[in-house]
């Protein structure tokens, strides 16, 4: 992916940044410039929530972290989640009858 980044400070205490939109697999993806991973404290491996208001406007912020037990693999909770939101519809209508 390309790393273009644009960053302009318009206003007092607002940073905009811009990145390009480049394909990932059948994806789309954007990278963050190595200066907001730092403010949001976020590495490799860690979880993102997106947050639309009402404006329209996206938050971005790092998603909290639950401690897994012991027992439990990521990849393998992350193939279940995958799994089920794949089979929601199924699952719903297993519900309703």
């Amino acid at each position: 992916m390309n790393g273009v980044i644009k960053v302009t400070n318009d206003k007092p205490n607002v940073t905009r940044y811009s990145r390009k939109v480049g394909r990932m697999g059948n994806s789309l993806g954007v990278s963050l410039p190595k200066g907001l991973a730092t403010k949001l404290d976020i590495s490799q491996g860690d979880e993102i929530e997106f947050i639309e208001n009402d404006r329209g406007e996206v938050i971005v912020k790092k998603a909290r972290q639950n401690k897994l037990p012991e027992h439990v693999r990521p990849e393998v909770l992350e193939a279940f989640f995958d799994v089920f939101e794949e089979d929601e519809g199924i699952l719903e209508d297993l519900r309703n009858r």
